[in-house]
């Protein structure tokens, strides 16, 4: 079966809930949709909500995420940070971070022996682990600064090198604090500052699972995560979900050959869709939207020629993470970014009608009403927006 350019991009719109129609009036039925929204840029949660729900505030994820505690934020696919539904954060932790918290255990071991050959590591990390552990479980929420002060081995200073780089020196809480986190014991919590902050509070996973996360078996789990990112982004390439999950390509042929899907034809490259999901997309009227940094719409896929065109080097850093985006109809059609002033400025890399530039500008104007007195600057600076911003 062939998929069309036409019908992918519709897709987006409708899935990602992009087109006025289908935005959402709460934030968890949209990240369940979007399998889960980045959270790298502490900024970008909020801005992908704002673009998808109507009549978000910041209060909206803020919400969801510390006082439902509906979501939560946590290092998922390719060691990024994700905020997902705590019902799939089972899925994420095997599917995922597992594997990651594995290989950064033994990396902070080696970092712990090469500041001190003769310390037992492994054990000087459990000990560290359970004392901050129980310090957040008695005392709630705590900035790493305050547990540094009650438990002193926290707050030890290590030196170490990683890789050539020259030794550097963190204290002991940098490594054992994600660590927590990757090990389904700890969470990031409230920022520190407003929406766009990117220092957290810590709190215990069990704020949120009290009974913390269920252990899955990881094959089953990435099966699992393989389904919902296809009702999501499919069809799309075999290596797309490879790219996006950060699994093997033998991790993800398993995945996908667990599931009922079918071939698709997506220009003359081979994609992959569910079976029961090749229906037609009822294609929604043309609707401008601005979407932040490292947007999941953006992010979802490692090919992504078919809605942004040739505008990938203004877009992108040279790391492949993409900037704030202009979207007309379901493809990109140019960049945006906020000077110091607090303005929102908009530049079209294309010809795209009067009609779509009014349309431009009244999320524009929209976005920068919404942002108000709050200074966004990407953490990830890509060519377009550095100029823009300026």
């Amino acid at each position: 079966m062939r998929m069309t350019v036409a019908e992918r991009r519709a897709r987006l719109a409708v899935r990602h809930h992009l087109a006025p129609r289908t935005r959402a009036d709460d934030v968890v039925p949209v990240v369940r949709d979007m399998v889960a929204l980045h959270a790298t840029d502490p900024s970008t949660v909020h801005l992908s909500t704002w673009a998808r729900v109507r009549g978000a505030t910041p209060d909206t994820l803020s919400g969801a995420l510390y006082d439902d505690r509906s979501l939560v934020r946590l290092l998922g696919m390719r060691r990024t940070m994700f905020v997902v539904p705590v019902a799939l954060v089972p899925v994420v932790q095997a599917a995922c971070t597992l594997a990651i918290a594995t290989v950064q255990r033994r990396q902070t071991i080696r970092f712990l022996l090469q500041h001190d050959p003769d310390r037992d590591a492994a054990t000087f990390l459990e000990e560290v682990e359970e004392d901050a552990l129980a310090a957040l479980e008695k005392h709630g929420e705590a900035l790493s600064t305050e547990l540094s002060a009650r438990i002193p081995r926290l707050a030890e200073k290590i030196t170490f090198r990683v890789g050539n780089a020259p030794p550097g020196t963190h204290s002991v809480a940098s490594r054992v604090l994600p660590q927590l986190a990757m090990d389904g014991r700890a969470v990031r919590g409230r920022p520190r500052g407003t929406w766009a902050s990117g220092q957290y509070r810590w709190s215990a996973m069990s704020a949120w699972l009290p009974d913390g996360v269920p252990a899955l078996d990881p094959a089953e789990a990435r099966v699992e995560l393989a389904r919902r990112w296809l009702r999501a982004f499919g069809p799309a390439p075999v290596a797309d979900l490879k790219w996006w999950s950060g699994w093997t390509l033998g991790q993800t042929r398993a995945a996908l050959a667990a599931l009922d899907t079918a071939e698709v034809d997506l220009d003359g490259v081979p994609g992959v869709a569910l079976a029961d999901d090749l229906a037609p997309t009822a294609v929604p009227p043309p609707h401008a939207t601005l979407l932040p940094a490292l947007d999941p719409s953006v992010m979802g896929w490692q090919s992504r020629d078919w809605f942004l065109g040739p505008h990938r080097t203004a877009l992108f850093d040279r790391n492949g993470n993409a900037g704030p985006t202009v979207w007309w109809d379901g493809r990109v059609v140019g960049g945006w970014a906020q000077r110091k002033t607090g303005e929102v400025v908009v530049r079209l890399l294309e010809d795209v009608g009067a009609d779509a530039v009014a349309a431009v500008e009244h999320e524009r104007s929209r976005l920068e009403d919404w942002i108000g007195p709050v200074r966004v600057t990407p953490r990830f600076r890509t060519p377009l927006e550095r100029e823009l911003s300026a």
